[in-house]
């Protein structure tokens, strides 16, 4: 197969791609990938299979198909070739919850000196790489990375990285407890999608309707959160994006859960933990664990709870993601708090502020932790932040 040929195949695989019939596309670019003899035309045909495999939650295969599309890149010996395979590699891992190799990998795209087309790409290399620190919960760094994504959105006008930075950056508020900002960086994402997004992708409105929906109910506005949730769904359905489906289950759940309503939520986290597992996403099966464990506490079934409790404790640990830890010594203080068990309520009092200290979350200015309960927040230019009050 020749290079018109390739070129000619690829736009139809992306054709039947968008129009929603991705195993056809699928197949059309796989058998370019057999067939081609040209090297650039491999090189975009791997890169339109890692893309899907993304999407798809098929996150090994994604992996699987940028290792591949690094030897492409040394083959064509160029380094913009390079630069993006290694993004992708980089993006591969994140999504399997590698976060080391994903620093890793995004440093190596910052040291390669490649031309204006690689230095475009800075900015999707310094979300990953805060996608990544925010999973290991260090999040001056995480901060860091999303604001330099942010300043390379702007000076490139590139919209679509600004609505995923925004969408990140609602997701990392939500966490240290900002929910003030955590429901403005999605709000941000949604009107760029309006103003901006009629040849987008629908993921994009997905998404920043998916964060929407968390800060929402992390603010007690259950009935929006319903609504945002219900429009990301759809479109999850509708594009067979896995990850979001799952995603969205929790969030169903967690709105149920709010509601105090046990016996709706159950269902709903355990289809978001089959997805979950499927796919790879430790993080969020954290998530899940915890919204099981907060369901288990209404119920004052406090056995089950410390069950599930241990399940998350050894994924957060695995992964390194301390904020998980630190949630779970929560958790474990108020069951052994009910139990009337004291040497092991003191046990996780000591581990819970050893997180707070690792994770160094706490005011600069009055000294209090940082992420116990919905606080505003400001950020210093170093990244540092303190209580706004």
């Amino acid at each position: 197969m020749g290079q018109d040929q390739t070129k000619q195949q690829i736009e139809k695989g992306l054709h039947l791609y968008q129009s929603n019939q991705t195993e056809k596309a699928l197949r059309v670019w796989m058998r370019v990938l057999e067939k081609s003899a040209d090297p650039a035309g491999r090189f975009r045909v791997l890169g339109c299979l890692i893309t899907a495999h993304a999407e798809m939650g098929r996150y090994k295969d994604m992996l699987k198909f940028a290792v591949v599309q690094i030897d492409t890149a040394r083959e064509l010996e160029d380094p913009d070739y390079l630069t993006e395979s290694y993004l992708n590699l980089a993006r591969s891992n994140e999504k399997l919850c590698e976060f080391q190799k994903t620093i890793s990998y995004c440093k190596t795209c910052l040291n390669m000196q490649g031309t204006t087309v690689s230095l475009q790409l800075n900015g999707q290399v310094s979300l990953s790489m805060g996608n990544a620190f925010l999973g290991l919960s260090i999040f001056q760094k995480a901060l860091e990375c999303f604001e330099k994504a942010l300043r390379y959105a702007h000076n490139n006008d590139d919209k679509m990285l600004e609505c995923r930075v925004c969408c990140s950056l609602g997701n990392f508020y939500a966490q240290i407890k900002d929910y003030e900002k955590a429901l403005f960086f999605p709000c941000k994402a949604a009107e760029l999608v309006n103003d901006y997004g009629k040849g987008w992708s629908l993921k994009y409105r997905a998404m920043s309707q998916y964060h929407m929906g968390v800060a929402y109910r992390k603010l007690g506005r259950l009935a929006d959160a319903m609504d945002c949730c219900e429009e990301s769904m759809k479109i999850a359905l509708q594009h067979g994006d896995r990850p979001l489906q799952a995603l969205c289950l929790l969030c169903f759940a967690d709105i149920h859960r709010s509601r105090k309503d046990v016996q709706t939520a159950f269902p709903r986290y355990d289809s978001s933990m089959s997805i979950m597992t499927e796919i790879g996403n430790r993080l969020g099966l954290i998530q899940v664990l915890l919204g099981v464990t907060k369901c288990w506490m209404i119920q004052k079934e406090l056995d089950k709870a410390l069950e599930s409790i241990e399940k998350a404790q050894e994924l957060a640990e695995g992964l390194g993601n301390k904020l998980g830890l630190l949630k779970l010594h929560c958790l474990c203080e108020r069951i052994y708090r009910s139990k009337g068990q004291q040497q092991e309520l003191r046990d996780h009092v000591v581990k819970f502020h050893e997180c707070v200290e690792e994770m160094e979350l706490y005011c600069g200015m009055c000294g209090e932790s940082i992420g116990e309960k919905n606080n505003q927040l400001q950020a210093l230019p170093c990244s540092h932040f303190f209580h706004l009050k």
